[in-house]
């Protein structure tokens, strides 16, 4: 698609909107419940969609990405006309006597760029939230993954007219034309340098952003916590979609004391959840999205590199991976060094570093020096360690004595801080997200304070002391 018509489109979605008819919260729920519809209606084939791109077993499947936005989509659809609807403030005296309110506006045409990781998730629970605000969007997937993003299309223009909702499809090719439009709104979930090749793209023309972005998230395990419980909990929330998942574990810090039971608890886990030949075709464990990050995780996981520390791999026999499945064994790697190539960036993949740590001030220092992660999970049963953690680590969100649930909740706000990104969304966050919140103060035209009109006496700034006390 080029420049001129991503214009015409942009200047048809505002035109649309315009009209008013996106404003009408009876239209939102109409067409939150046609979006259901239709998903239900391509439930076989977003299922088969996710297993050519990703391999992700059908259970995997509905539970990480169909079941959460089905549930997303009911919990906005019920609640729209309570968000929407005027809500009253407390007017200060020098408002009297007025009354106070505020009102939640839709912003226009919005853009949604989304990862190829969650092909049908994100995109959808982004263009949910959005569509429950009142907006037209503009949504432009990952080209990665080719099946969910052709389905995705279909699904979409069946569901809702283009100048409500339109799919733009492309590579690198589109990224320039598509940023140099001038939307209302911009929502971006991705790596943090094309995020901020998106901040920088909307500075250009003043246009809101919220950036879900990512960056390593630390699991803590401290030594009064629950370790076969950890291992358990640790390595589900590792290996779903194979470790290409934005909140997974990136690396765990665990007490010394508990160092070799956790990693033999976490060995047994890997082989109990996918056998022991997990990169086989018929394995649960899903697959590598393409061959670029297939090598780039092979190099990553290479036990060549002494930085690595001690590679680790359940039942060491069999292959290590599966370059026809695009498949590599989990990996866990014991003691890397600071400087190892895996402790630099988000991994995105099967692979863990495990690190001792001595005190509980060590495993946070660690932490604090690296910039803010997406998520932290901790597992202690210790109170003032869970008090801790919380109040003084910088991070987005996360579980204590769990991974990864905290963002399938409709009822908490999802969203980074600092480098892991900015705003956020998943139920009311989302409705919230995309929408402008006004404020408004109304007063009658009879009633009035003559101390705030010139000419100003002496003994009038004694009585507006008093009232702005």
């Amino acid at each position: 698609m080029t420049s001129i018509e991503l214009s015409d489109l942009v200047t048809t979605q505002k035109a649309f909107f315009l009209t008013g008819k996106t404003r009408d919260t009876s239209f939102r729920k109409e067409q939150l419940h046609r979006l259901k519809n239709t998903l239900l209606k391509y439930q076989s084939e977003i299922l088969e969609a996710l297993a050519n791109d990703l391999g992700k077993s059908s259970t995997e499947a509905y539970l990480t990405e169909l079941g959460i936005v089905l549930k997303e989509i009911d919990y906005l659809r019920h609640r729209i006309s309570w968000w929407a609807a005027p809500k009253l403030r407390l007017t200060p005296l020098t408002g009297f006597p007025g009354i106070s309110k505020t009102v939640y506006q839709p912003y226009g045409c919005v853009l949604i760029i989304t990862p190829w990781n969650f092909p049908f998730k994100v995109p959808l629970m982004a263009v949910a939230a959005a569509i429950s605000a009142g907006n037209c969007i503009i949504l432009k997937p990952s080209q990665h993954a080719t099946a969910s993003e052709g389905l995705l299309k279909t699904i979409l223009a069946e569901t809702f007219p283009p100048e409500q909702v339109s799919v733009v499809t492309g590579g690198t090719e589109i990224h320039h034309p598509l940023l140099s439009q001038k939307y209302d709104f911009i929502f971006y979930t991705g790596g943090a340098i094309a995020g901020k090749k998106v901040m920088e793209a909307a500075s250009r023309n003043l246009i809101p952003v919220c950036l879900e972005l990512g960056g390593k998230n630390p699991c803590i395990v401290d030594n009064t916590a629950d370790i076969d419980s950890a291992a358990k909990r640790i390595i589900w929330g590792k290996l779903i979609n194979s470790g290409q998942n934005c909140l997974a574990p990136d690396y765990v810090l665990i007490h010394e004391d508990k160092h070799q039971e956790l990693i033999e608890k976490m060995c047994n886990y890997i082989e109990v959840f996918y056998g022991e030949n997990p990169v086989s075709s018929d394995s649960q464990l899903p697959s590598i999205i393409n061959e670029r990050h297939f090598f780039r995780l092979l190099n990553l996981s290479n036990g060549n590199n002494p930085s690595n520390g001690a590679v680790i791999t359940p039942n060491s026999s069999g292959m290590t991976y599966n370059k026809e499945a695009l498949k590599i064994k989990p990996v866990l790697l014991d003691s890397p060094e600071q400087d190892a190539p895996v402790m630099q960036d988000e991994i995105f993949g099967p692979i863990l570093p495990i690190i001792p740590y001595h005190s509980l001030e060590q495993a946070i220092s660690f932490v604090q020096n690296k910039p803010a992660p997406l998520a932290l999970y901790l597992f202690s049963q210790d109170k003032a360690t869970k008090r801790l953690i919380t109040q003084t680590v910088k991070y987005g969100g996360g579980c204590i004595n769990d991974t990864l649930l905290h963002g399938a909740s409709p009822y908490l706000p999802f969203g980074g801080t600092g480098h892991s990104g900015m705003g956020n969304y998943h139920g009311k966050a989302g409705f919230k997200t995309f929408s402008h919140q006004k404020s408004l103060l109304t007063k009658p035209c009879k009633l009035d304070i003559p101390l705030r009109y010139p000419p100003y006496k002496e003994s009038a700034l004694k009585i507006i002391k008093l009232i702005l006390r």
